[in-house]
Parts: C-alpha cells; structure tokens; sequence
C-alpha cells in the first residue's frame, strides 16, 4: 500500500470516530411570552377605559391641541431652554477647566460654585430670581468715586425670561462642568504628552486630541441634560413666567376649570419635542462613536475586501 492510500485510509478511520453533530435545541421562555400578554392586555384596558372615560374630555383636548396660544407657548419653551443650556455648556466648560486647573484660587472659587448650585433645588433658585428685581432695582458699574461705567434698570427688562434663563442657565453649568470634567479626564495622559511631543500647543491638544476623543463621553450626558432641560423649563412658573407651554396651558384651564385635558396638551407638546431631541442624540452619539465599535461598516468591508483582491493579483 502506497503512503498516500495509507494517509487516506487513517483519514477515515478518525472520521469515522467524529462525534456525531448536536443539534441544539433553542431554550424555551413560555414566561416571557406569558407576560408580555398580560402587559398588553392592560394596556389595551387602560387605552379603552381612558378613551371612553368622559373625565378626560378628549373633546377639549384636540380643541387646543394645536391653539396659537399654545404653539406660542412651545416657542417660548424652545427659546428658554436653548439659550439656558447655551448658557450652561459655555459656562460649564469654563468652569471644568476651573476645577482642573493647577490655581488653588480657581479650582476654590469652581468648587464653591459647585457646591451651591448643585446642593440647592432648582426651584429655590427659581424662587428667588424672581425676587432679584426686589432686591436690586438698578444695578451701577463704575470706578469708585470715579465715572460711571454702566448703568442697567432692572425694572425695565423683560424680566421674567431673562431670569429664567438665568437661573437655569446658572443651575445647568453646575452639572456640565462635572460632564465636561469627566470627558476630559477620560481621555488618557498619554494622548497629551503625545500631542506635546510633536509640537502641538496646548489649545490644539485639547481641540486636536483631546476634545473628539472626550466627546464620546460629554455627547450622552448632554443629550440628558437639554432633554431635561426643557421639561425643567416647566418650573420657572415659580418666577412666574407664564407664556411657555406649561404657563399657556395653565392660564387656559384656569379660566374653563378643565385642568385634565390642557395638562395632556402640554404632556403631549413636551413628549414630541422630548423624541425629536432622542433622536437627534442618537445620531450625534452614533458620530462621535465612530472608531469606537469593531463592527466594519459596508464601505470598510468594501475597501478591505478589494486589498485583499490586490494582494492576491
């Protein structure tokens, strides 16, 4: 017998010794599906019992669903909230850098704020920025006993939305410096050092190197946040402003007694505003990840399988 014939002979003997396949069989979960027909059944009775209860007055909620009051409300609403977290972000970064900064003086005075802003409620802080035009009527900026530089009437803004923004704004910065903070730590040191060795400024690490690659970090933290600004934005009736969604909504229920229906107005007008924004997070975190996931994408499947064609000729 040749070697080769030997060779395949051996070959059938050790498959021939092969274990037979399992077939597995997939785990069933008769308890997953069992709970998601009760879950479904008491939503279908809640939908039912909610659609023919008359308390809900659904008649008066599509009336005002879409009412120029109320979409002027929302306006508003749109307008505070992103000039209040424009506030916060710029704000927020300013003192991020604060805190990590070698001064004792800064890092004191961003600690301070910190402290204050983060351990009072937001509505306190609401409260009492519609007290600042009784606390201060005017507000004068000079030289002492010199000329005066400038020279603001409180009583003459439009106040309730300034301070709106203001105190949200003020609140918001609190919570983005620890987001800002925690994005640029996560970056490694090495990255810096890196970035310094090949002749980069400071500014050009931290916009270069460091910034894209913490933004991984600081884009879902301050998705969170805008969302939750803009339902916060319902508190600032405390100062009272009262032509957002929330001020709107109530002025009119409180003139037809139907409170009901205008709160599911302005639930429904937050929660639309609330999903666009998800969605627009959504993208930003999928572009920021990118370099992140070890799944190739088609065009990196493409241009790997045409090297390796080039490879093989």
């Amino acid at each position: 017998m040749s070697a080769s014939g030997s060779e395949d002979a051996a070959a059938v003997a050790v498959s021939s010794t092969d274990p037979t396949p399992i077939k597995a069989v997939p785990l069933r979960h008769p308890g997953r599906w069992i709970a998601a027909a009760i879950i479904l059944v008491l939503l279908g009775l809640f939908v039912y019992g909610a659609a023919t209860n008359h308390a809900y007055r659904w008649d008066i909620y599509w009336k005002y669903l879409f009412d120029y009051r109320i979409e002027a409300g929302v306006l508003i609403t749109l307008e505070l909230t992103v000039l209040a977290m424009v506030i916060g972000v710029v704000l927020g970064v300013v003192l991020a850098v604060m805190r990590l900064s070698p001064n004792p003086v800064l890092r004191s005075v961003a600690w301070v704020y910190l402290w204050i802003f983060r351990g009072t409620p937001v509505y306190v802080q609401l409260v009492f920025w519609g007290l600042f035009p009784s606390l201060y009527k005017v507000i004068d900026l000079g030289v002492p006993f010199g000329p005066q530089l400038l020279h603001m009437n409180i009583q003459d803004w439009r106040t309730p939305f300034i301070f709106a923004m203001v105190g949200l704004g003020l609140n918001e910065a609190g919570y983005m410096a620890e987001i800002v903070r925690a994005g640029i730590n996560s970056v490694g040191e090495g990255q810096r050092e890196a970035s310094l060795a090949l002749g980069m400024s400071w500014g050009q690490t931290m916009r270069r190197t460091v910034l894209p690659q913490a933004m991984r970090v600081i884009i879902p933290p301050t998705g969170n946040e805008l969302i939750s600004m803009l339902k916060t934005s319902s508190l600032v009736a405390a100062i009272p402003l009262t032509t957002d969604l929330y001020g709107r909504a109530r002025d009119i229920y409180a003139v037809n007694l139907l409170p009901i229906p205008l709160l599911l107005v302005a639930a429904t007008w937050y929660l639309v505003i609330t999903s666009i924004l998800m969605i627009g997070q959504h993208y930003l975190e999928r572009y920021y990840a990118r370099g992140a996931s070890r799944q190739l994408t088609a065009k990196q499947l493409r241009a790997l399988a045409d090297a390796q064609l080039e490879v093989g000729k």
